[in-house]
């Protein structure tokens, strides 16, 4: 879980001062298997605490980064991402008076995403801990996969009280669309929409945490 937190502390560093912040993880996927990625993490909900901490020095023991070291570590993310093979169009927002901090991007096939950050593991933006082999898509075989990820239960047990508390209002939520309608999938905590095209999983981070809620899950398509 320390190694978790790197993903948070590093490239999104105030989202550690606070337990109340949502991640958004969505792919955008084609028939012919090109579409679009995007991250973003909203913390806004606590944006006048943020507001508060943001002119401190520390907080609980650890130094409280400054705007100008977070748009750094966000425009090196993005730079990373740009250098990488079948992804294009990276753009990044940065909105500091409601804290919601978005990437986006284009890819050729979703193994791009995983490449792209299995290049932000190589030069020490996520944690070595950090899953980065998320997608799989085989289009002969209609399919779509959200790869199984480590649990980080036990890191999360050794870790202190203050940061624990970072986790405990804290939202992910993943959103998959697709232009192919959905034939079945593996995973039923996966909500499929009404026109079949896209599945949606929202769940507490501690859940993921503690397995209550799976990621994996293998689509087929009609």
């Amino acid at each position: 879980m320390k190694n978790f937190l790197k993903l948070l502390a590093l490239i999104f560093p105030l989202l550690v001062l606070t337990s109340c912040f949502d991640i958004l993880d969505k792919v955008n996927v084609k028939a012919d298997g090109t579409g679009e990625y995007t991250i973003i993490l909203n913390a806004s909900k606590s944006k006048t605490r943020l507001a508060s901490i943001s002119k401190m020095e520390t907080i609980n023991g650890k130094k409280v980064p400054k705007k100008a070291e977070i748009e750094n570590k966000i425009n090196e993310a993005a730079k990373i991402f740009k250098g990488t093979p079948g992804i294009t169009n990276v753009k990044t927002s940065m909105d500091f008076d409601n804290y919601i901090i978005k990437l986006s991007c284009n890819f050729k096939k979703i193994e791009n995403i995983n490449a792209g950050l299995e290049q932000l593991k190589a030069k020490n933006i996520l944690g070595k801990m950090i899953p980065t082999q998320i997608y799989s898509q085989n289009l002969e075989k209609k399919s779509l996969t959200r790869n199984k990820v480590n649990t980080f239960k036990s890191d999360y047990d050794k870790m202190g009280k203050a940061d624990k508390e970072i986790f405990n209002n804290a939202k992910y939520t993943s959103v998959m669309q697709f232009e192919s309608s959905v034939k079945s999938q593996t995973n039923s905590a996966y909500v499929l929409s009404p026109n079949k095209k896209a599945v949606k999983l929202e769940a507490d981070i501690l859940d993921l945490i503690f397995q209550k809620k799976q990621l994996q899950n293998t689509i087929l398509f009609q």
